[in-house]
């Protein structure tokens, strides 16, 4: 018969079956979460050197110069293609349930809305005749946050008050179908664009997605999508039949650069590339003062200030708009000279070494240089004495004395 041997329990690693390990928690015994591991020991001080003009610089600049050479790039490429230069473009925001995930920090709702804020701001300066409007994503439906504007703070002051709740499902169709509804009686002449901030994994739609995207294909819609998350098949779909783009962020940076990419004016589609006469006023501003109150804007509003249609002597309150009562294009001379630069866009610098600047500097000085002077501004004059030695003598090489 053979011996039974014994069996060895280890306390040890029945209690510790199941939990944490010692990595996974900090001092605290608190344990971390996935995304938090990757930030305990994020020193990213020490990956930062300061350079001669004591700005703060990473170690490895590889990636920096990296993305100056691709902004080169599409910069010359793009000074050869026809952009849209009057865009009425929707900002759709997902504020499902999947914005509160906290794989970003703080959360991806603080994250989304800030840089959603920074996007509005450059979008009006790269675009000063067009104008913006907000939707949002939640609750399985699609909600208008502000109407198509060219004032960047009402659309960001609208969005810090009612663009923080988040609860329920992202619908794409119901956001295609109200973005259609609003952009379908815009002028022919401006490109329409439907830009979606997405951060969830699915959608919950009423009807066949594909007859949204359809619609929106007829009417020129450009449809564009940055995702938080994972790629999704249909908004890949999306924006491969309307002619958009699709980018996914890797982290807080990434976002808001494919976010901001959006800012300046797309290539134009291949049906507007004719060009086209559009009839806009410059209207002047009433002056300001209790005497002067008039009913101001669409909804109409008892107010001093703003600015007189040419034409129809309506008072709208902002520039650039749509006058609300003849439907006259009413900008300023500012708003049309920024945006001059987008006809004649200026051609990309090229980059010189510290040498080639000193040899530029030098020749520089040179020919700012007076006739007849030297290069400490001591003038050199025939018969002119150079420390106390006659110029003639000083210039000749026969008679000379080494001391």
């Amino acid at each position: 018969m053979a011996a039974s041997k014994p069996i060895v329990i280890d306390d040890d690693a029945i209690a510790t079956r199941g939990e944490p390990s010692d990595e996974d928690e900090d001092d605290n015994g608190r344990s971390f979460e996935a995304f938090e591991r990757q930030y305990a020991q994020d020193n990213s001080w020490e990956s930062l050197q300061e350079d001669e003009q004591g700005n703060l610089r990473p170690l490895d600049r590889t990636a920096e110069l990296r993305a100056r050479r691709e902004r080169a790039m599409s910069a010359a490429q793009s000074s050869r293609i026809r952009k849209g230069m009057i865009r009425y473009l929707l900002l759709v925001v997902d504020l499902s349930q999947a914005a509160n995930a906290s794989d970003m920090r703080p959360n991806r709702l603080a994250v989304m809305t800030g840089t959603a804020r920074a996007f509005i701001r450059k979008f009006f300066d790269l675009n000063p005749l067009g104008q913006l409007g907000l939707l949002v994503l939640r609750n399985g439906v699609a909600e208008r946050l502000t109407d198509l504007s060219g004032s960047p703070e009402m659309q960001i002051s609208k969005l810090k008050q009612y663009g923080m709740d988040t609860g329920g499902a992202a619908s794409l169709q119901n956001g295609l179908e109200l973005g259609h509804e609003l952009l379908a009686g815009v002028p022919p002449y401006v490109h329409r664009e439907l830009l979606f901030l997405m951060a969830a994994l699915s959608t919950v739609d009423p009807g066949k997605v594909d007859d949204s995207i359809t619609k929106c294909k007829d009417a020129k819609i450009r449809v564009s999508v940055v995702g938080v998350s994972a790629e999704v098949h249909i908004l890949r779909r999306a924006t491969e039949r309307t002619g958009g783009t699709y980018g996914v962020s890797l982290n807080e940076q990434h976002l808001s650069e494919l976010l901001l990419s959006h800012a300046a004016p797309p290539p134009a589609p291949p049906g507007q590339l004719t060009a086209e006469l559009v009839r806009m006023g410059f209207p002047q501003r009433a002056a300001a003062g209790e005497g002067n109150a008039v009913f101001v804007g669409e909804l109409p509003e008892l107010r001093s200030g703003g600015y007189t249609c040419p034409r129809c002597k309506a008072r709208t309150q902002e520039l650039p708009c749509k006058c609300h009562v003849c439907g006259l294009m009413l900008i300023s001379s500012p708003h049309l000279a920024r945006s001059y630069h987008h006809l004649f866009p200026v051609q990309p610098y090229e980059e010189l070494d510290k040498q080639t600047l000193a040899q530029l500097a030098a020749a520089a000085a040179a020919a700012d240089r007076p006739p007849g002077a030297t290069a400490d501004g001591a003038a050199a004059e025939d018969g002119m004495a150079v420390d106390g030695i006659p110029q003639a003598a000083a210039g000749s090489g026969s008679s000379s004395s080494s001391v």
